[in-house]
């Protein structure tokens, strides 16, 4: 369980200072560890970073999985229920939000990456639920991943901007109109190309 309290801590230390002025050392000492035991965990304050961004990123999309399944439910509460869980496991953790969202924005090529990767998993996993969920349902499906990517891009850039500004007051304020733009998106009739 040292590598939580390390991600614990390291979300705290990115959240509060950013990334750029984040130490290994200042991570350490938020944990109430060594830095030695950083440093078995990880080479430098990128690679915890990134293995930050993706526990984090893994652990919402098993949440946004977890919680739309349902055969027996409409599109609309499946996609409400999935849209609320990440929101309020993003509201439950600030900190964490904080780093994976915002402080990964600036932090280097390499997290650029692994941020559009985490994005396109997400757009992955939504656009291979409405498909399914149409096939056994009758209900509307996203047309491409693209039509799932812009949604999860405008959700997450949407809470990043909250992050920052605190605007809305709440994560979870931004839910109504999330699922306005889902439900406007997944209500229009795909066009041809």
């Amino acid at each position: 369980m040292q590598k939580h309290r390390l991600f614990d801590a390291a979300a705290i230390v990115f959240s509060r200072v950013g990334y750029a002025d984040a130490s290994a050392e200042a991570i350490s000492r938020q944990a109430g560890m060594s830095k030695a035991t950083f440093y078995e965990h990880f080479a430098n304050k990128e690679e915890c970073l990134i293995a930050l961004f993706e526990y984090a990123s893994a652990s919402l999309v098993e949440e946004l999985v977890a919680a739309s399944r349902g055969a027996q439910r409409s599109f609309e509460d499946r996609h409400s229920a999935g849209l609320r869980a990440i929101l309020e496991a993003i509201e439950d953790n600030p900190a964490m939000a904080q780093a994976i969202l915002v402080e990964t924005v600036g932090a280097g090529p390499r997290l650029a990456e692994l941020r559009l990767a985490a994005l396109n998993r997400f757009a992955q996993v939504m656009y291979d639920q409405t498909v399914k969920a149409a096939e056994r349902t009758g209900g509307p499906a996203y047309a491409s991943p693209d039509e799932a990517f812009a949604i999860v891009g405008a959700t997450f850039e949407l809470v990043s901007r909250q992050l920052r500004t605190g605007r809305p007051e709440r994560v979870t304020d931004l839910q109504p109109l999330v699922e306005r733009l889902i439900l406007g998106l997944l209500g229009q009739p795909p066009r041809a190309s």
